[in-house]
Formats: C-alpha cells, structure tokens, sequence
C-alpha cells in the first residue's frame, strides 16, 4: 500500500464518518474556486463566516467579523500561549461588545463551534493542503477543519517502507510545526500513521506521549482486525465524540516552568463519558 492508497482509505473513512472531503488543489488560492487568498492563509475564511453567521443568530455581522479577527489574529507571543487562547476561545466563544438599538452596548459572546448540536457545524478533511513555509511550501497529507478552523493535522507514511514508519511521520510534523507555525496555533491533536500503526499526540507531546486509540464507540467497541488508523477516523474523528473531546479532555498545565498541552487518552476519554 502506498501514502496515496492510505490518504485515499482515509478520506474514505472520514467521509464515511460524516465529513465533507475536498481536494486541496481545487480549493487552493490558484484555482477556479479559491478558498483562501493567499498560500500562507491556514483558515478558510468563508467558511468561518458561513459558520458564524449560522451559530449565532441575532448577533450582528460587524460583531461577527471581530470575532472572526479575534480568532485568526493571535497576539501571544509563543506558538503555545496563541493555541491556548484559541481553545479557550473554541470552548467559551468569542467575547464582543453589542449595541442596541439605544445605543447602549453589552458583552456577548461568539460561538467558534455548537457543542451541543454537532450537526450545526462544518466538518471538513482537505487533503494536499500547501502551505508557504519559511523555508519552501509545505504540504500536510490531511488538515482537518471544523467551521474553516484547522484543527486536526494528520501525516501518513506508507507502511512497506522500512524508511518511513510513524516516527518519520512524527518527525515532519516537528518541521512543519518550525516551519508553518500558523497551521498549529489552532491545533486541537496531531495523529501519525503508516495505517497499520496510528498514534495521536499534543502539540507538546514528545514521542512517548503519542498514544493509540482503540475504540469506536465505547471501551466495548474494540475492532480486532483493523488498520489503527480507521479506528482514529471512526472513533476519535467521529463528530459528536470528538467535539466532546475538544470541550472537556484538552488542558493546559505548567511542568518545569513551561506551558504543556495534555490531551486524553482513549481510555480516560471513554471512562469518565462512562462514570
């Protein structure tokens, strides 16, 4: 099986999943239907606002157009420190100020996803998505969106090859992380691959922190014949759970004087859902 094979399995189990696919090429900022306006751009902008607009009835457009900015002009001055802020802007919403028709003004908040209703969001896998890099173009095998955020970031390997296992996967993502820094201040979880193996690791996640995932739907649903990497796609990547995930099973915590990201494993994830 070659990375095309895999990319291609696992764009199938993602749309099999409930998400919508499009090829980077078609979307990039060179073709008909251009998505982006520039190379470097991460953020699908209109689908941002579509979502916006969707999640937030009532709210007026100039208020929604600063919360759009808020969220894709990060101010902090580490790459950690922004994707804090955007998950804490992920999981509380945007804060705005709102005037009335007096005049008078009061704070509200945008809403970046809908927790509680999946199906209200926009989920959407991009394969192929070049990004300009510091050093030359950079291209993720999958990027992950959800209302036009880049959330997830996956990278293959093909498996028949003794030089490129997960670990080469692991590596290309600390490149692209130096490299295309904007992609991964809205990353939620990295996933590397080489289909047989599957691992799913933090933005600060050394190589012993990435971990398989095991189960679909429960602790109970454990596929015995499988690629690993269809067990992520179906069970973490499947909408309701994840977004589950990203509200209640991603921290920020302080060791050694330095911010680090945890994220859960698939077990304390199904444990505490269970309890």
């Amino acid at each position: 099986m070659t990375e095309n094979d895999l990319e291609q399995l696992a764009i199938a189990w993602f749309q099999d999943a409930g998400w919508s696919y499009r090829h980077g090429p078609d979307i990039a900022p060179d073709s008909d239907a251009p998505a982006r306006d520039d190379w470097r751009q991460v953020v699908l902008r209109g689908e941002l606002a579509a979502a916006l607009a969707q999640l937030n009835p009532g709210v007026p457009a100039a208020a929604l157009d600063e919360a759009a900015l808020l969220a894709i002009r990060p101010e902090e001055p580490s790459l950690l420190q922004a994707n804090r802020r955007l998950h804490e802007l992920l999981c509380d919403g945007v804060p705005v100020e709102i005037s009335d028709a007096q005049g008078l003004k009061r704070g509200d908040r945008v809403r970046l996803i809908d927790f509680d209703h999946p199906e209200r969001n926009r989920f959407l896998v991009v394969n192929q998505f070049t990004i300009q890099g510091s050093k030359q173009p950079r291209r993720p095998d999958l990027v992950c969106f959800i209302n036009g955020l880049p959330l997830f970031v996956l990278e293959l390997k093909n498996a028949a090859s003794e030089a490129a296992d997960i670990w080469s996967a692991f590596n290309q993502l600390q490149t692209y992380r130096d490299e295309i820094p904007d992609l991964f201040v809205f990353n939620e979880a990295l996933v590397i691959s080489d289909g047989l193996h599957a691992r799913i690791g933090s933005l600060t996640a050394s190589r012993e922190r990435y971990l398989p995932w095991r189960t679909v739907k429960n602790e109970n649903d454990r596929p015995l014949l499988q690629f690993e990497l269809e067990t992520v796609v179906r069970g973490f990547f499947a909408p309701a759970l994840l977004l589950d995930y990203i509200r209640y099973f991603v921290l920020f915590e302080q060791a050694d004087g330095q911010l680090v990201k945890k994220i859960a494993g698939y077990h304390q994830f199904h444990a505490v859902r269970e309890a």
